[in-house]
């Protein structure tokens, strides 16, 4: 049997996964790690408890799965996108905290740029919308503020990356500074129609073309492990950003295919070949996980809170003890009673776009009841969603594809059978829940395989992807577009409040 090691490292905890080469899970090991607050809107990390974390799962994982490191054919590595690290090359520290993709401190960067009149121009070359989101304007405030960095950049002494470079900066010994195009495609400053880092951005955001790293495609040699890590060298094969690699895990290779996955918030990506187009209808175009020098692109939508309306109903109203009670007591209705619930506890994003929305519970009578808002919350999970899905088949049509046919999903929030159906049957097509939801990582594995030459070709991957259970709609489109319209009813009520 061939194994591959997957590292992802997320927002909240580091986890390492040894797969077998039918895509199956032999060990996993998980350790959190500390979210630093400095001030209200700023999200910090602490680079080297990062890498201390994950390497710390990796060698668990191994141990778990009674393997070593001459067992694993290749790694792969999925992170954190957009989170920001800058260190010094000779000594190997970091010269400030990682700034998180939550992060807001660099907003004054953005309005900047809006003011200067470079939107249209930076999505033209970028794919992507002038947002503190995004790694470009933090790498700019770290320029501006952390003392004597813009000195030190210009002599060549350090080096900017996201997650991804800063593992394999470590993982390889400070041998070698690289990043993915999907990692790199977030950065503000990468030209995705090129792929390559764009000297007109780097001129507009002042950043020193030093500080970056080579960018490779997403199935490449990467380097290998020193020996004293893992005990023994291993090849990194494949590295990809967290949605880019669920969306590779999910097998959505061709055009049109897509999947959705429900964490703290929603990320949907929609696969649209070797074609770039910019949405007019509120997403971003992003660059997806390419095995060739051949650009990817896909569209991406951002939902901010789907289980973390969970989490409000579990920890701010007392609702319920645990998250998985929710399901129970949303079944102890046959629905919402009216009742709409709208979590824009930190404004709206895609489609809508709205900063200054805020949460909202209408549609309440006498007889609504804690398990009728429960319902409700777990209904705008599916919602906000669909209004997500209907905005990408809109870009879909008008860029010349088909609608999507069907809606491939992962996530912790996936397992929920109540949600996966309300989603079906707000749809109107298939929603498919494969038998690995670990599609993240199982991506970053996947790339690795097929770079270290486990795998074939694609076509071999997707004979691997397997379906646990497949919800299709139950209720007719009338129904649907009844229920739509009611929640965009309730969107703009959030939108005025």
């Amino acid at each position: 049997m061939t194994y591959l090691l997957a590292l992802d490292q997320g927002t909240s905890s580091s986890r390492s996964i040894v797969f077998n080469e039918r895509g199956d899970i032999v060990a996993l090991a998980q350790r959190e790690f500390t979210q630093i607050f400095p001030q209200p809107g700023w999200v910090e990390h602490d680079p080297l408890e990062i890498w201390q974390t994950q390497l710390d799962t990796a060698r668990e994982a191994l141990a778990r799965a009674g393997l070593t490191a001459a067992d694993i054919r290749a790694i792969g590595i999925t992170n954190q996108r957009e989170t920001t690290v800058v260190w010094n090359r000779r000594t190997g520290q970091p010269i400030y905290n990682a700034i998180v993709w939550q992060d807001r401190r660099s907003e004054p960067e953005c309005a900047a740029l809006r003011e200067a009149g470079r939107e249209d121009e930076i999505q033209r070359r970028t794919g992507l919308r002038i947002d503190a989101y995004f790694s470009g304007t933090k790498l700019q405030w770290l320029m501006q503020n952390v003392p004597d960095a813009r000195a030190l950049a210009e002599r060549g002494e350090l080096a900017f990356g996201t997650i991804d470079s800063w593992l394999i900066w470590q993982l390889t010994a400070d041998r070698r500074h690289l990043t993915d195009v999907s990692n790199a495609s977030r950065t503000l400053l990468f030209n995705v129609h090129e792929n390559r880092w764009d000297e007109t951005l780097l001129q507009w955001l002042n950043i020193d073309p030093s500080l970056l790293p080579e960018v490779l495609p997403s199935g490449a040699d990467f380097g290998t492990t020193a020996p004293d890590l893992l005990g023994g060298e291993i090849p990194i094969c494949g590295v990809a950003g967290d949605q880019q690699s669920a969306l590779f895990g999910q097998a959505c290779f061709r055009s049109g295919m897509a999947k959705n996955t429900y964490g703290t918030g929603c990320f949907m990506l929609m696969h649209t070949g070797n074609i770039f187009n910019v949405s007019s209808n509120g997403l971003v175009t992003t660059s997806a996980a390419q095995t060739g020098p051949t650009a990817e692109y896909a569209f991406e939508g951002s939902v901010f809170v789907a289980g973390a309306v969970v989490q409000w109903l579990r920890d701010g109203l007392k609702a319920f003890p645990t998250s998985s009670d929710i399901e129970a007591l949303a079944r102890s209705v046959p629905d919402s009673g009216g009742v709409m619930v709208v979590p824009a506890f930190t404004g709206l994003g895609a489609p809508y776009w709205n900063p200054d929305a805020r949460g909202t519970i209408t549609g309440l009578t006498r007889g609504s009841t804690i398990a009728h808002i429960a319902r409700a919350a777990l209904d705008s999970i599916a919602f906000q969603s669909a209004a997500l899905l209907q905005a990408m088949s809109r870009d879909a049509v008008q860029a010349g594809g088909e609608p999507l046919q069907e809606l491939r999903v992962d996530g912790g929030a996936c397992v929920n059978d109540l949600l996966m159906q309300f989603q079906a049957d707000l749809l109107g097509i298939p929603v498919l829940r494969p038998t690995v939801i670990e599609t993240t990582a199982l991506g970053a594995a996947y790339l690795a395989g097929l770079t270290a030459g486990v795998y074939g070709s694609k076509d071999e991957l997707s004979d691997l992807w397997r379906v646990e259970r497949t919800f299709e709609p139950q209720c007719d489109r009338s129904q649907a577009e009844e229920l739509m319209a009611r929640w965009e009813h309730a969107v703009r009520q959030a939108c005025t409040a």
